[in-house]
């Protein structure tokens, strides 16, 4: 009798076999293949590799493997259908199953999303961008195709340095333009070049400082009241702050005129950089956005944005607008080609701001976020009048302010309703409490719900707010209770906007 001894693992095929032992071939191979079948490596129903491909992998006899498949059919363990091949017989099931680490159900989906920052997917202008893509790649150069300039593609840093120029007030050409996948790239870059520590408003994303802290960059927070950031806490060790001036995130306030032009004197005086997170500039609804801080010292300020709130997230395609003394350290800590953001789908955005087409899906959004933020007011003051809506009518999301000691109620409660919706205090800087104000005075907490309008589908809207409603605390003693001092300035869409410091840009056509 022969006798075969073989531990190689077969990965030729489809069908990775140990084979181990010894006695004749076909003994081997049928042991194998029972004890795939056994353990659950071979489920029910798996196709087996033609019994020549197998032999050749194998480099067994062809009728040594015809025969091994032949008994397995026999016993049961496959099953052979003339023109489907060989298959595990379903009835063939494991004995032992296979040990695998348990793995956590997911999470149930809520039934409604109101967390903020996502735009509606439903909404995003496929037929267009199917369009532009065309042009683009039909017109697009060989070098577009070849390994990618960390600068970004020329043809899109010229649209959005007239895009900018024109909608937001950006004094900047195409060469201080740096392409990347977006804000959080944007601060890894900055981080890297110009180190810390970083001054933050006292409410932002947590991702945001989570990130720097990532890459040694210590931050620390300066209060927020209805006029944004108070920027006179600024000091000459901060190396930058980071800003969202057109909308403060997120509790809704613009900087004011004299705070902008305070923080671009401390940046002249100090060296030290302003970061503009130009997160949503483009949409507000009371009247035309204030330009860019940017557009008031180019050499001291950085601009980001990007396309996540306009069209999708997904696209990974942001900017930072750059001093001319970044763009090079930015160049190259981005390293010497481009490996974020796709070539051909840069080459599409170029083409669709060129066209015009984001003009007309960003007025279309406005819109649409515009309506959508007006449903909000008009089912509180039906549902909850003693609830208000803080901030200015902008972005994608709005703060409802709540009384003390509810929101972590609120938050749970809207779970039960199966409602997704964030508190305000998920979003402070965990040393606010040592955030110095004007007065010196650390700046309380407040309660709140930051309401993401965006999201949800025109169908699923209305249901989403009546859960919302549902959720609210009822109007009582505690809903009048004195204001804090951080809610002494009204922050409502009717807050006198002070005149800017510069002209504001022309709107979009």
């Amino acid at each position: 009798m022969d006798t075969w001894v073989n531990s190689a693992e077969i990965l030729g095929s489809d069908l990775p076999l140990e084979l181990t032992g010894t006695g004749n071939r076909r003994a081997v191979l049928m042991a194998a293949l029972r004890d795939a079948v056994r353990s659950g490596r071979l489920a029910p129903g798996t196709r087996l590799p033609p019994y020549r491909s197998l032999a050749a992998d194998l480099g067994l006899a062809r009728n040594t493997v015809a025969d091994a498949y032949a008994e397995l059919v026999a016993e049961g363990w496959l099953a052979a259908r003339q023109g489907s091949g060989t298959r595990v017989a379903e009835r063939a099931a494991p004995v032992t199953p296979v040990h695998r680490p348990r793995t956590p159900e997911p999470a149930a989906r809520p039934l409604h999303d109101l967390v903020q920052g996502r735009p509606d997917p439903s909404a995003f202008p496929r037929t267009a961008w199917l369009a532009s893509a065309r042009r683009a790649l039909a017109a697009a150069p060989d070098d577009a195709f070849g390994p990618g300039d960390p600068h970004g593609r020329p043809e899109l840093r010229r649209a959005l340095a007239g895009y900018l120029a024109r909608v937001r007030g950006v004094r900047a050409g195409p060469e201080r333009i740096v392409l990347c996948s977006g804000a959080a790239h944007a601060l890894r870059l900055l981080a890297q070049v110009v180190g810390g520590p970083w001054a933050v408003e006292e409410y932002g994303l947590p991702f945001h400082r989570g990130l720097l802290a990532s890459h040694g960059v210590g931050t620390r927070p300066l209060a927020v009241d209805a006029d944004g950031a108070l920027v006179d806490g600024l000091t000459r060790r901060d190396r930058a702050v980071l800003l969202t001036p057109a909308h403060q995130f997120p509790t809704g306030g613009p900087l004011h005129a004299a705070r902008r032009a305070a923080v671009v004197d401390w940046a002249r005086a100090t060296g030290g950089l302003v970061v503009e997170d130009d997160y949503d500039g483009e949409f507000r609804y009371d009247r035309q956005p204030v330009g860019a801080v940017q557009g008031l010292d180019p050499e001291h300020v950085v601009l980001l944005g990007s396309v996540s709130k306009s069209l999708s997230p997904t696209l990974r395609i942001g900017w930072l607008v750059l001093p001319q003394r970044l763009v090079g350290p930015v160049v190259a800590a981005k390293g010497d080609r481009e490996q974020w953001s796709s070539a051909t789908e840069q080459l599409t955005l170029a083409d669709f701001v060129e066209s015009g087409a984001y003009d007309r899906q960003v007025r279309r959004m406005r819109q649409r976020h515009r309506r959508r933020r007006d449903q909000l007011v008009a089912a509180l003051a039906r549902r909850a009048p003693h609830v208000r809506v803080t901030g200015i009518a902008a972005g994608l999301h709005a703060v409802l302010e709540l009384p003390p000691g509810t929101e972590r109620p609120v938050v749970r409660a809207a779970a039960r309703q199966g409602l997704a919706v964030e508190g305000l205090g998920d979003y402070l800087h965990p040393h606010a409490e040592r955030a110095p104000h004007a007065g010196g005075a650390g700046a309380p907490v407040r309660d709140g719900l930051v309401v993401g309008y965006a999201t949800p589908s025109e169908a699923g809207y209305p249901e989403a707010l009546e859960a919302l409603c549902r959720a609210l605390p009822p109007a009582g003693p505690c809903a009048a209770a004195t204001p804090h001092p951080a809610a002494a300035v009204p922050r409502t869409a009717a807050v006198p906007t002070p005149a800017p410091v510069s002209p504001p840009p022309p709107a979009a056509p």
